[in-house]
């Protein structure tokens, strides 16, 4: 739980069902109440963040796990609109991507990720890194206020 009393809201950006159903099981194991939500493209990611249409009463999350190769809109441009829309800058994003060229990693911290992650292909080590970035995100670090 988050310091209101409520379930950590975190929202996955990813068009992988492999790594969707990943992510799942390793926060369905967490130690805390968790609330995970997916989009699976750019352009739900940010109807969800903005909360239009099908998305007007969902949270506004704590933390927001991105991957950088999606349909519609890619990781880089929804990075882009969320850390340049004052409604959601502050929300923390984790780049949790296959890439690791060098380009991919620069581009995203200068976008203002909040860090970025390679995903390990394999099954223990994911869930080793999903609970490393719960641990950091959700134990350790102070997160800023919820949104309204």
């Amino acid at each position: 739980m988050n310091k209101q009393g409520k379930p950590h809201q975190i929202l996955l950006i990813e068009d992988n069902p492999g790594d969707v159903r990943l992510t799942q099981e390793a926060f369905r194991a967490s130690k805390n109440d968790i609330n995970l939500e997916v989009v699976v493209d750019g352009m739900e990611a940010i109807k969800f963040l903005r909360k239009e249409g099908a998305y007007q009463h969902k949270a506004t999350p704590d933390l927001i796990l991105l991957d950088l190769n999606l349909p519609k809109w890619d990781g880089r441009e929804v990075l882009a609109k969320i850390k340049n829309d004052d409604q959601l800058r502050r929300i923390p994003v984790v780049v949790l991507t296959t890439s690791n060229a060098g380009v991919d990693v620069l581009n995203s911290y200068d976008l203002h990720a909040n860090c970025y992650i390679n995903k390990p292909i394999d099954y223990d080590r994911f869930f080793e890194v999903i609970h490393r970035v719960e641990e950091f995100w959700l134990s350790t670090t102070t997160l800023p206020t919820k949104l309204p």
